[in-house]
């Protein structure tokens, strides 16, 4: 904002004075009128081969409502539509399954799964909603968005560490059963770069990737009050 000086300038200054304030304006203008960062971004064409199959499992896990714009943000920072990578630390696929969990998946959901193939999109796809639902059962959140940042972060890192991470939360005065700004701050144990890495992956996918499929037509996400399109 400008200041406004009451002081008697020659009638010569007006002029260019009145066309630097409005090209100012106009700038500012062009300013505001910037696309949100979801809309700057634009889908991989690679995801398009994967979305039909995609909703189709989404719905058949979570009913026609199904968060697929999320479950889309979530493959993208895990592979980026690619099925057939492996990550230098082993783990295979669109949905980055570790061999040793892709077998586990395997064995509780024989039917739903079926037999470990990371590398086959439709496994994955099948393989990431019910590993998803599966921490979803288990964890207890303020918000449908807490939850699924936590389930993510459980689907990154484990479990059995978001479970420290919260409880060191709550013995520190913080609420368990928020992520944001809450349980994400405290580290129950891992090494740095592991933490580090852990607490970017859902805030990638809920804030960076996940409003990018929405705005993209891929339907629903599970943290919209989280940013604005």
């Amino acid at each position: 904002m400008f200041a406004r000086h009451h002081v008697q300038r020659p009638r010569s200054y007006r002029l260019p004075g009145l066309i630097v304030l409005l090209l100012w304006t106009i700038v500012l203008g062009a300013a505001s009128c910037k696309p949100s960062p979801a809309a700057a971004q634009e889908v991989p064409r690679a995801a398009e081969q994967y979305r039909r199959d995609l909703v189709r499992v989404a719905q058949h896990g979570f009913g026609l409502d199904a968060p697929v714009a999320t479950l889309a943000a979530q493959i993208h920072q895990e592979s980026g539509w690619r099925p057939g990578v492996t990550s230098h630390a082993g783990a295979q696929g669109l949905a980055q399954f570790m061999p040793a969990t892709a077998e586990w998946m395997a064995a509780i959901y024989p039917r739903r799964v079926g037999p470990a193939q990371p590398f086959n999109p439709g496994w994955a796809l099948r393989a990431m909603v019910a590993y998803n639902q599966w921490h979803l059962e288990r964890i207890q959140a303020a918000s449908p968005c807490e939850k699924w940042a936590m389930a993510l972060a459980a689907y990154n890192g484990g479990l059995g560490w978001i479970n420290r991470d919260r409880r060191l939360a709550s013995a520190s005065g913080a609420d368990p059963l928020t992520w944001f700004n809450s349980v994400e701050r405290y580290n129950a144990g891992r090494s740095a770069a592991n933490f580090r890495e852990n607490r970017h992956y859902p805030r990638n996918i809920l804030e960076r990737w996940e409003p990018m499929y929405v705005a993209a037509g891929w339907g629903a996400g599970v943290c919209a009050e989280r940013y604005q399109l």
